[in-house]
């Protein structure tokens, strides 16, 4: 089983890659973030052309999340974190896909840092670390996936003493992902990769894809017994480069079958 995560960066302005790419790669699962689209304008009937079903979440002009499934249903749980009745950005959404609690997480950028887009973030970061305490406890497979916003250690990026004072790697932010994975959760592209560079978000500016000047912000954090099912992981890097792309790569990992 294939699970991907694709930070699209509006699905309307990259529809055509998206289905390209869904087209080459045919992913089992993806989980896409960033749809920058409200809800009655997300392309349903083009992820259904594609093959997908679909559930989504969005936002007008901003965030937006969405499960895509092929050949699998999808029985969706929630589309809000919990912990906060009054946050009503379009950030996460949870299905249950093949027997697997799925997350799909955009997680808040936080800058300017400090200020009160970062203490959003924290606070989010905070929320979403209790709901996957208990998502642990629930001792069901679950994948926790998307864009973390979040820089974990100095190996994730090119060039990292440009990044200590960005809300993606400032101390708070690595202390508050390295505590959501001190919980018990895999995360599953050092599992298999635990030194090498790999990156998954290029800036549109200064040729940092030609360079390879990247970050990796976008993670899957598996629970237990999918850490021991863990077969493969990779980013599809190329994808990048294609025309009108986003400045995010897919991240994908493959599991085997029960």
């Amino acid at each position: 089983m294939r699970i991907a995560t694709y930070n699209v960066n509006g699905v309307n302005g990259r529809l055509p890659v998206l289905l390209r790419w869904l087209d080459e790669t045919k992913p089992d699962v993806v989980c896409l973030q960033e749809l920058k689209a409200p809800q009655e304008k997300f392309p349903e009937q083009a992820i259904i052309d594609a093959g997908y079903n679909a559930i989504w979440h969005g936002q007008k002009s901003w965030n937006g999340v969405a499960i895509l499934t092929r050949g699998h249903d999808i029985q969706e749980i929630r589309r809000v974190l919990p912990g906060d009745p009054e946050d009503e950005h379009s950030r996460y959404i949870e299905a249950i896909v093949n027997g697997i609690t799925i997350g799909c997480l955009y997680l808040p950028n936080g800058n300017p840092a400090p200020g009160p887009k970062y203490d959003y973030k924290l606070r989010w970061f905070d929320r979403l670390t209790t709901h996957a305490a208990e998502l642990l406890k629930s001792g069901k497979p679950v994948i926790l996936t998307g864009d973390y916003n979040a820089i974990p250690t100095f190996n994730d990026a090119y060039k990292a003493e440009r990044w200590v004072d960005d809300a993606l790697f400032r101390p708070e932010t690595r202390e508050a992902f390295e505590k959501l994975v001190a919980q018990g959760w895999t995360d599953a592209i050092r599992k298999l990769y635990p030194t090498e560079t790999i990156y998954t978000f290029w800036d549109y500016f200064r040729d940092a894809y030609g360079r390879n000047a990247g970050l990796r912000i976008d993670h899957f954090l598996l629970s237990p017994d999918l850490s021991d099912k863990l077969k493969a992981a990779g980013v599809d890097r190329n994808v990048r480069g294609w025309e009108k792309s986003s400045d995010h790569g897919p991240v994908w990992v493959e599991l085997a079958d029960s």
